[in-house]
């Protein structure tokens, strides 16, 4: 079993930054691979990024890519995700999820715990 909680979720003018924080707890949680997602009113859940075990390996989607940077901790059982020049559209909530295993994975059906998840929100 594994718990995860987010945090530094907030408002933000656009261009911004925010690093959210995502603890975790439980068995093992080195050895998952952690994934970052976030649904809009009124839309699906999305991917975001993705980070390998090991952190050799990332993933973001290409909304994000070049402005967010996903990393951890493993010392810490901290994953962040950190988010420059953030735009009204990421207006989100923002879910932390971990799935057992070593590969980086966009879609959410792989992953196996989540978090509550944190707010985010982009002024314009």
């Amino acid at each position: 079993q594994v718990q995860l909680v987010e945090s530094g979720g907030g408002l933000v003018q656009a261009g911004g930054s925010l690093r959210l924080s995502c603890a975790a707890s439980g068995r093992a949680v080195s050895r998952y691979a952690m994934g970052w997602f976030r649904q809009a009113p009124g839309k699906e859940r999305e991917f975001v990024a993705a980070i390998s075990w090991g952190s050799g390996t990332t993933d973001y989607a290409d909304s994000v890519r070049g402005r967010f940077t996903i990393s951890r901790d493993n010392a810490k059982d901290t994953v962040y995700l950190q988010m420059n020049g953030l735009k009204p559209e990421d207006t989100a909530v923002y879910y932390c999820a971990a799935r057992f295993g070593a590969s980086v994975e966009s879609d959410a059906r792989w992953y196996d715990y989540w978090g509550q998840g944190t707010q985010v929100t982009v002024s314009s």
